[in-house]
């Protein structure tokens, strides 16, 4: 690892149901309650699961104009938004060198709820759609508009791998960096899929809860309980910068994203390996590119679903790489919900938060584990207090893509 160039956390957006900025998302999830809530759209289609989890609104003029609104699919209105709150955190307007700037954003579905809505006002007349329908729908319209709107002109890409693509989009930004491409990467992901054929497509799944009396309860990551996830939405993006382009600018370093491992379980379109031990070897490819050993790592973010069958897989990859006495583990959907391709970015930002103060917050909704949860340390009650050391996020999905991703503190040094 001598010489290989360090890559700076500089900059944090968020829009996520617990907060439209860190400090209301840090301070939701301390408190460890869910942010599900029944939503109208869906409880007036009578489906079988009626509640999500929500970003509340927020004024749009810092983001888009209103024509540009009218013209922008949730999921990218949400990923603009974040992604222009984490450049201006960084200090990074205007862009200092927009040709070594690049836009990283991970989508799971980008515009399928953008053509549901468009197919319900205009399927039986097609030739009335809007002039603005095709970039409503596209998958690489939030990557687009993010470099539009912070006039980057380095690449714009978008990386689709499911619940893992905004883990994975992070991933990626890192290498351009370190291979010297790119001085920056506005990197992160954004999902809007809140809807009545998205909810249902997966309920009929049996892969969401159905607790619509109790929306609140409904999210229980690793606990006996569990019956499935409840869905999100959100956005979230960091400004990954080259730690010394970062230090000569004289930026405020955050944080810094030291590890990136991913592979592919090749088991089932939606089912995990069983043993988990494809996701563990993930994760030991993440450390390894940390240059960390499993007893380096003061606490894992886990994917943490809440579906009977993945959070048992994921707690034996946990034992698998960590032993039986490993880190705490939180999983922050038991707050926010399963926003799909923004998770693994939504979970980077609160790792990276929790790693720097060293205040792990707690699964909502945990009472005790089955007899495979149980093997690990959920954080449960209330926020537990640690050092401040790396953390490891990890991000698993349809299809069996698994991403991990390790960050840690700034610490003092130079990079390449």
């Amino acid at each position: 690892m001598t010489g290989r160039i360090r890559v700076a956390v500089t900059g944090i957006g968020v829009k996520t149901p617990a907060g439209n900025d860190v400090k209301e998302l840090a301070d939701r999830l301390a408190e460890g309650r869910s942010t599900a809530a029944t939503v109208p759209e869906l409880a007036a289609h009578d489906l079988a699961v009626t509640f999500a989890c929500r970003v509340p609104e927020f004024d749009h003029t810092p983001y888009v104009t209103l024509r540009e609104l009218r013209q922008l699919d949730r999921t990218t209105y949400l990923a603009v938004a974040a992604a222009t709150d984490a450049v201006t955190a960084a200090g990074l307007n205007p862009l200092p060198d927009p040709e070594r700037v690049g836009v990283s954003v991970g989508i799971g579905a980008g515009g399928l709820v953008a053509a549901e809505e468009l197919m319900g006002e205009y399927g039986d007349r097609p030739t009335r759609v809007p002039a603005y329908t095709v970039p409503r729908m596209m998958a690489n319209a939030a990557a687009a508009r993010v470099a539009i709107r912070i006039g980057a002109r380095g690449p714009a890409l978008t990386y689709v791998s499911a619940c893992a693509s905004g883990a994975a989009a992070i991933g990626e930004a890192m290498q351009k960096i370190r291979s010297g491409e790119l001085s920056v990467v506005v990197a992160g992901g954004s999902e809007a899929p809140v809807s009545p054929v998205v909810v249902s497509s997966f309920a009929r799944m049996r892969a969401m809860s159905e607790r619509n009396d109790d929306p609140e309860a409904a999210s229980r990551p690793f606990d006996a309980a569990r019956d499935g996830f409840v869905m999100g939405e959100g956005a979230a993006f960091l400004v990954l910068e080259n730690w010394t382009h970062a230090r000569a600018r004289g930026a405020e370093i955050l944080g810094e994203l030291l590890g990136y491992g991913a592979n592919s379980d090749a088991h089932h379109i939606v089912a995990p390996r069983p043993d988990g031990t494809v996701a563990a070897t993930c994760m030991r490819r993440a450390l390894a590119d940390a240059g960390l050993t499993p007893a380096q790592v003061g606490h894992v973010n886990a994917h943490g679903t809440a579906t009977p069958h993945n959070d048992l897989a994921e707690a034996l990859a946990i034992v698998d790489c960590f032993g039986p006495e490993g880190p705490p583990v939180t999983a922050s959907k038991g707050v926010l919900g399963h926003s799909l391709g923004a998770a693994g970015a939504v979970e980077a930002v609160v790792t990276l938060l929790s790693a720097v103060s060293g205040a792990v917050p707690p699964v909502a909704n945990f009472v005790r584990g089955d007899e495979t949860t149980a093997l690990l340390d959920v954080v449960s009650g209330a926020p537990r207090s640690i050092p401040p050391q790396p953390a490891l996020s990890n991000s698993f999905a349809f299809g069996g893509h698994n991403v991990s991703l390790v960050l840690a503190p700034a610490v003092n040094g130079e990079g390449s």
